[in-house]
């Protein structure tokens, strides 16, 4: 691909090489969708920076509103991984924490993607523990007992409650059909 030129709107948009082309195909906007999504996060870092000197209060604001989104972000990434693993046979989960390096192979992919969803739903919970944003029920705490696949179940179910009071907000209090 080629240097960026830049739409009206201040986004860049690419101008495709004939190699890019033949090499992505029809997946080619995909790429160009990704690079918009980064030419975003790239320009909301820059205004961050900039607004460093204008004060603690607009950064902490602005810092708030990322929070939110990474927020928003880890909830419905959680939510399509929790769904496709209820999708599955119910089972255990990869033993101690992650990342899983010690773990035999070859892994079962069911226990793989409930483990991912645990591990998405725990980020989420560690999130609303440090940052606020639980609109169902304050975060589940971890078990002192030692029960790692409960605490794992607690963050999952935490994270369904969540994900699903979002959407009803999202929707004005209806549910989808």
């Amino acid at each position: 691909m080629h240097a960026p030129g830049y739409d009206t709107s201040g986004l860049p948009t690419w101008n495709a090489s004939q190699a890019a082309i033949d090499a992505y195909g029809k997946h080619l906007p995909d790429i160009r969708f990704i690079a918009s999504l980064l030419a975003g996060y790239q320009s909301d870092r820059e205004a961050l920076t900039e607004r460093l000197t204008h004060g603690q209060d607009a950064v902490l604001s602005e810092v708030h509103l990322l929070a939110m989104e990474a927020r928003d972000e880890l909830l419905e990434t959680g939510a399509v991984l929790d769904a496709l693993a209820l999708s599955c046979t119910p089972g255990p989960y990869l033993p101690g924490e992650e990342p899983y390096d010690d773990v035999p192979e070859p892994v079962d992919s069911a226990v793989e993607l409930r483990t991912d969803a645990a591990m998405l739903a725990e980020r989420l919970v560690a999130h609303d523990r440090i940052h606020g944003g639980g609109k169902t029920s304050r975060p589940p705490q971890p078990r002192t007992d030692g029960d790692r696949d409960a605490e794992r179940d607690s963050a999952r179910a935490y994270l369904r409650r969540e994900w699903i009071a979002a959407r009803e907000v999202r929707l004005g209090g209806h549910r989808l059909p």
